[in-house]
């Protein structure tokens, strides 16, 4: 038996969900009525962590957006994964919206947790290490319920429990 138990927290986006979310989204935009004839544009940017939505207009461009948050959803990746910028007029009165992934923990965030698990009194130490956080503990229950106790926080960012050791 391990005499200390560990796990880490960190934030990620499984890819090829987001490839199935986006391949979905396209399809059922191409196959709405009130999308036929007009610009509809979904465009990945994997190196970038970006997607790209370019449409006739904003409430368009809008309704693409909600379309892949659903889509997102139901592939459980969650919405907090996608930060959505401003919308820009580009060449012949089209609109575009950039949406950034964000799978990484923030330092802000990373610190906000690592103070809310030592107020909480469990008995574990959380350290930052790079883009995660290691949890250690003596007991599983006590990492348990520090799991419990950080999906509980409004973090915006996908966060993934893994490595429980």
């Amino acid at each position: 038996m391990a005499s200390e138990y560990s796990f880490d927290i960190s934030a990620k986006v499984d890819l090829g969900e987001l490839k199935n979310v986006l391949e979905q989204s396209r399809k059922e935009v191409d196959n709405r009525y009130d999308f036929k004839g007009n610009t509809k544009e979904i465009d990945y940017n994997e190196k970038a962590k970006t997607i790209t939505i370019t449409a006739d207009t904003s409430n368009k461009a809008d309704a693409i957006y909600d379309i892949l948050l659903a889509k997102a959803v139901k592939r459980n990746i969650v919405p907090a994964a996608f930060e959505k910028g401003e919308f820009e007029t580009v060449g012949q009165g089209k609109t575009k919206v950039v949406i950034t992934i964000k799978d990484v923990i923030s330092q802000k965030d990373a610190k906000d947790i690592i103070a809310e698990i030592k107020k909480s009194k469990i008995k574990v130490q959380a350290t930052i290490q790079g883009e995660e956080i290691r949890v250690k503990g003596k007991s599983k229950d006590d990492l348990q319920q520090t799991m419990a106790l950080v999906r509980g926080m409004k973090i915006e960012a996908p966060l993934v429990f893994d490595n429980f050791r």
